[in-house]
């Protein structure tokens, strides 16, 4: 069984937008077998990385010299194939998941490589984690908003030394909602999202059809543009 760790970075957990494409890829996921385990950035309550020592590197290998709720949350990935991070962009990242990001240091191996013109680890020896995935909804109409989150989880991805297996992006993620509930287009775009979870299941990645069926815009930017006068 595909053991995945989905964090969810919302402080509006399933009640907001990040929430709302979250669920049917983590449906997706469910069907082809995965045991999915979610966690919530803002209950978590993770202190930020500030010993200023990487005491986790070199005095205490692997361990993290403060005991919060992180140490839940490293338990679950040194035993997941895939992470998966959900998040909203806040210029760009929330800062629950900044924070945990930084403390997934302690999961990294301080042997070092200069690869591809970059300096790398990678995970240690008892960490499984093989790809990790970003599911992002952005407010704004273009799907360049994300690219900053984005690049932020490739670079950790690229630091362990493991896969990038894609982003799933949804821009003007309002637009798949109306007064009356999610709209008819924003219900195709949940079911393309729980297809693509399907597709990294059974192939380890997303097709580019895929991908386009789910950011694919709702009106044009004529309209954006116009709106924002």
């Amino acid at each position: 069984m595909v053991s995945v760790v989905a964090i969810n970075a919302s402080p509006r957990k399933d009640q907001g937008h990040t929430g709302m494409i979250l669920s049917p890829f983590i449906a997706g996921l469910e069907e082809r077998g995965a045991e999915v385990d979610l966690f919530y950035a803002s209950e978590l309550k993770v202190k930020p990385c500030s010993c200023g020592h990487l005491y986790c590197w070199h005095k205490t290998p692997g361990e993290c010299i403060y005991q919060d709720s992180m140490t839940k949350l490293y338990s679950a990935a040194k035993n997941a194939q895939i992470l998966v991070v959900a998040s909203p962009v806040y210029s760009p990242i929330p800062g629950d998941l900044q924070n945990i990001i930084n403390r997934f240091v302690a999961l990294l191996d301080p042997v070092l490589e200069f690869r591809n013109g970059r300096t790398r680890a990678r995970l240690r020896a008892n960490v499984q984690l093989e790809k990790v995935v970003l599911v992002s909804g952005s407010g704004w109409w273009e799907r360049e908003n994300v690219n900053l989150l984005e690049h932020v989880i490739k670079e950790f991805a690229e630091n362990a030394s493991i896969t990038y297996s894609g982003t799933i992006v949804r821009p003007h993620i309002y637009a798949m909602r109306t007064s009356e509930g999610i709209s008819p287009e924003g219900e195709k775009i949940l079911l393309a999202i729980r297809q693509a979870a399907g597709e990294l299941m059974d192939t380890g990645e997303f097709s580019q059809e895929i991908l386009d069926a789910i950011s694919r815009p709702l009106f044009s930017r004529e309209v954006y543009e116009e709106y924002l006068g």
